[in-house]
């Protein structure tokens, strides 16, 4: 039996109208995250030069996003977060609830990084909010999905747990293979990314403090 006969092909219009879609949400993120990266800048009374030492990132790629130019990755944005003290998720001024349950139907997406247009990983927060000093998220890892080519590094410690599939875990060179049902501990400050070898979709648990998003 011929698997591929059962592929049907996306029309090269609808997979050219879904690219502009992205580019234009990625053109969309940036033009409202450079004032308020500015602003929150101006608030701690940093400079560029300032929050470039403390981020690892040049004074020249800050200088564009403040202007709204380009699309920062997540781990831009993380670093950018921590050297001004406050979460992603603050950053990107996502809605908060102080109920301390959260329904299935209800978990809050957490979208607007370059890395969930990228490689197709989708987070969904299993806390009410990010102010707590816990984030604990829900992620979907397709297939080859990796952060190969931005490492984390950040402070604090993470603990991930496998619900189904096959995931890599690499630390500050070290490769872990988990399996469906295993955990790993270690500290953000240590260089870490990820990678799903396939064939399936990874399901996982993260539990992060503090709160990176």
């Amino acid at each position: 039996m011929n698997v591929g006969s059962y592929v049907k092909e996306v029309p090269c219009a609808l997979r050219t109208s879904e690219s502009e879609e992205a580019s234009a949400q990625a053109a969309k993120l940036g033009e409202m995250l450079g004032p308020r990266i500015r602003r929150l800048r101006g608030e701690r009374s940093l400079t560029l030069d300032e929050v470039a030492a403390r981020s690892g990132c040049s004074v020249g790629s800050l200088s564009q996003i403040e202007r709204g130019i380009g699309n920062p990755s997540f781990n831009t944005l993380v670093k950018i977060s921590h050297a001004l003290g406050i979460s992603v998720g603050r950053m990107l001024d996502t809605a908060s609830t102080h109920d301390p349950v959260v329904r299935r139907s209800e978990r809050r997406k957490l979208e607007g990084s370059a890395t969930t247009v990228e490689n197709g990983t989708t987070y969904e927060l299993l806390t009410p909010n990010l102010d707590g000093a816990l984030e604990v998220l829900y992620m979907e890892i397709p297939p080859g999905a990796s952060t190969e080519a931005t490492p984390f590094t950040h402070q604090g410690e993470e603990v991930g747990l496998i619900l189904e599939g096959v995931h890599e875990v690499h630390l500050d060179g070290i490769t872990h293979v988990l399996l469906e049902g295993d955990t790993i501990s270690y500290r953000s400050t240590v260089p870490h990314w990820y990678r799903n070898p396939g064939p399936e979709t990874v399901r996982a648990i993260w539990i992060i403090t503090p709160p990176t998003w």
